[in-house]
């Protein structure tokens, strides 16, 4: 049932690009970034176990508007724009009266500025389409209503941020639905670094690093304190949102959920930041306060990108279109339900055709590598390609495929995933398996595996 006009909760998408989970306190990260994100999960819904879809910028866009696989949408590599007919989370807040807006990266047009038909559902833009190709950090250009150019003072995180609160306090009296889109911490392209703002890259170069980044390195130490940098304005631009909206007498009306489209793996898994199925890849940091949110809640079950769409609009009481194929987290939220789904199923494109699943203990994935990521959304024929314990091996060191002692794993998982493609509109492939190697460890016995 919808809620009456006086009932409605406002809605914040507050949307990172490429960051990590572990560069969050209540992860375990001991650098101090994450202040507001950390008391917001500790106070709200923290997701814990939360991962994106599919570890590229469009694509995973395409998930979070629309509620569907990169796969369903058509959007399954950058630069492929989301279909004229396609109905985004915005339509669905807009047709039971919500003020909708858009501020910061699209990233799901063709071209730039993004025209009127092109925005799906969201009245109030300003937007470019690929923000990393038309600013600068210091040089905030986006487009507005009109597709006239706007540029905006101060860092890019901040300026996106003043945006953000001007259209709150213009809409504080009517229900609204914001999607406030940063670039950060994703690097600026043309010049392949991580500009933080002034000082902050000193401040944490030469610190903690994960697990994976210090044993694999890549461009890690060079990449590393900007990244942070940016991670920490961040932070403090959400504790601005939340103090805005405290300032506004919003807080307990509005539902903030706080996510990133994938994380980054600095040049360890491929050649670039993204695209692979580790942990590095696809696991974000997530939470969610507001109306049904509150309470310090940790929510253990493993979580998609593909369950946001749904949940925000069952939090809001607006009807789960039966097309998404998400699930709502309310029920869980509320311990209504103990059928979760025990794995989440991602999709990789551009870098591989590849796909991967993640349970609570196992990892795996499969690639074909006669295939173009950029041109092929799947293929008929896969090849395994990796199989990591999360249990003994959380930041993926030792890839465990093909050994003979975790044979019964990789079947188990293989059929799984399997499953979970098909139930995703993929037809089922075929996955051919390495050739058995002689590992001196004791096999795993069916019984054993829990997954």
């Amino acid at each position: 049932m919808i809620k009456s006009k006086s009932e409605k909760p406002n809605v914040i998408i507050f949307f990172t690009d490429q960051q990590r989970w572990d560069t969050t306190g209540v992860h375990g990260n001991p650098l101090d970034l994450t202040t507001n994100f950390d008391r917001m999960a500790t106070f709200g819904t923290h997701i814990y176990h939360s991962f994106t879809c599919q570890p590229v910028c469009g694509p995973a866009r395409s998930c979070l508007q629309t509620g569907l696989y990169a796969t369903k949408t058509g959007c399954f590599r950058n630069s492929i724009p989301l279909p004229a007919n396609t109905k985004t989370i915005a339509n669905y807040f807009k047709e039971v009266g919500y003020k909708t807006g858009y501020i910061g990266k699209w990233h799901l047009s063709d071209e730039d500025p993004v025209p009127k038909s092109k925005r799906f559902g969201y009245d109030y833009w300003l937007a470019a389409n690929i923000l990393e190709f038309v600013s600068e950090p210091y040089d905030t250009i986006l487009y507005n209503n009109d597709n006239e150019e706007v540029h905006l003072p101060g860092y890019r995180v901040d300026a996106l941020t003043d945006a953000a609160i001007r259209y709150m306090d213009k809409n504080r009296d009517n229900p609204f639905f914001l999607f406030l889109s940063f670039l950060e911490p994703h690097h600026q392209n043309h010049i392949d670094d991580y500009p933080a703002p002034e000082g902050y890259r000193e401040k944490f170069s030469g610190k903690w690093l994960p697990p994976d980044l210090s044993a694999l390195g890549g461009s890690t130490h060079q990449h590393i304190g900007g990244y942070y940098g940016m991670v920490k304005r961040l932070d403090e631009a959400l504790g601005r949102i939340l103090d805005a909206l405290k300032s506004l007498h919003l807080t307990e009306n509005t539902i903030v959920l706080f996510t990133s489209d994938h994380g980054c793996h600095f040049k360890t898994r491929n050649d670039e930041y993204k695209r692979s199925g580790h942990e590095s890849s696809i696991r974000v940091p997530t939470a969610i306060t507001g109306p049904g949110f509150i309470g310090g809640r940790k929510i253990m079950e493993l979580v998609s990108l593909i369950d946001l769409p749904p949940t925000l609009l069952d939090a809001a009481g607006i009807p789960i279109p039966a097309d998404m194929q998400g699930r709502s987290l309310m029920p869980l939220i509320r311990n209504e339900v103990n059928d979760w789904h025990t794995d989440v199923f991602v999709q990789i494109s551009e870098s591989q055709v590849g796909r991967a699943i993640r349970t609570r203990k196992w990892k795996y994935g499969i690639v074909t590598p006669n295939k173009d990521g950029n041109i092929y959304d799947s293929s008929d024929t896969y090849i395994e390609s990796y199989l990591y314990d999360l249990e003994s091996d959380p930041y993926e060191l030792r890839n465990l495929v093909g050994f003979a002692s975790h044979s019964e794993v990789a079947k188990i998982m293989r059929e799984r995933l399997l499953k979970r493609m098909t139930e995703a509109g993929e037809e089922a492939p075929v996955i051919q398996l390495l050739p058995p190697i002689p590992s001196g460890q004791r096999r795993v016995s069916k019984e054993e595996v829990m997954l």
